[in-house]
């Protein structure tokens, strides 16, 4: 991703450890409580990549709901967010961008990555509020869609059972999440948007836009022709 670089003072790098203190993503053992999960195989891919931790060593909760800080440093984890090349005046504070925040908690550096890649939180957000569904995938699919580069394709919108409780502002993302085949619906043909999502609904989201992402590269840009003109 192309990031506007603001005027150089000091380095975010040497500011930011990113040590994601409590919050370590390393692989580790294989959580025993997601065995009888049909979800199981892409939870351990995520695992195994060092994008998802669980609540302990051996336990990852897939039915506990996932707040705001845990999807956005799932999300930043996911998609190798950074801010290695921007340049600030000041040190940059979770606060600065979101005043609900805690600048000494686990999940701060993480907002503060998600606030210079794009991704257009709120600045109301509430780390510790449980996101819905429609959430999740807005800016999941925000994440994906600036910093790889996936075109903004024209689609037929799909028509599915609960459609009319989608907020207006997620429409988007929830149709192209749909169409590309990154969420799906239940057996009812609902999308269910209001509700909670889950921590395993929230890791195969990921790892579907992860798929996604790798066999659809985003084309290499095209080569700057040299200008050509007559020598003075």
């Amino acid at each position: 991703m192309r990031i506007k670089h603001k005027f150089v003072m000091i380095s975010a790098t040497a500011l930011l450890a990113l040590s994601f203190a409590g919050q370590s993503f390393a692989a580790s053992t294989p959580f025993t409580d997601v065995n009888q999960s049909y979800v199981k195989d892409k939870i351990a891919s995520l695992q195994e990549r060092g994008i998802v931790k669980g609540v302990s060593n051996d336990e990852f909760k897939p039915d506990a709901s996932i707040t705001a800080a845990q999807g956005i440093q799932l999300i930043v984890n996911a998609l190798n967010l950074n801010i290695d090349n921007i340049r600030f005046f000041k040190a940059p504070l979770a606060t600065d961008y979101f005043a609900k925040a805690s600048n000494d908690a686990w999940y701060a550096d993480a907002l503060i990555i998600a606030a210079n890649n794009g991704l257009e939180l709120p600045a109301d957000l509430d780390p510790a509020k449980p996101w819905t569904k429609e959430e999740f995938i807005q800016y999941l699919m925000k994440a994906a869609e600036v910093t790889n580069n996936l075109p903004l394709i024209n689609i037929k919108p799909l028509e599915f059972a609960d459609e009319a409780d989608l907020d207006v502002q997620y429409q988007g993302a929830v149709q192209r999440a749909l169409v590309l085949k990154i969420a799906d619906l239940d057996a009812e043909g609902k999308l269910n948007p209001k509700e909670e999502i889950s921590r395993a609904e929230a890791a195969v989201l990921t790892y579907n836009v992860l798929e996604y992402i790798a066999a659809h590269p985003a084309p290499a840009p095209a080569p700057v022709e040299p200008e050509t003109g007559a020598s003075e």
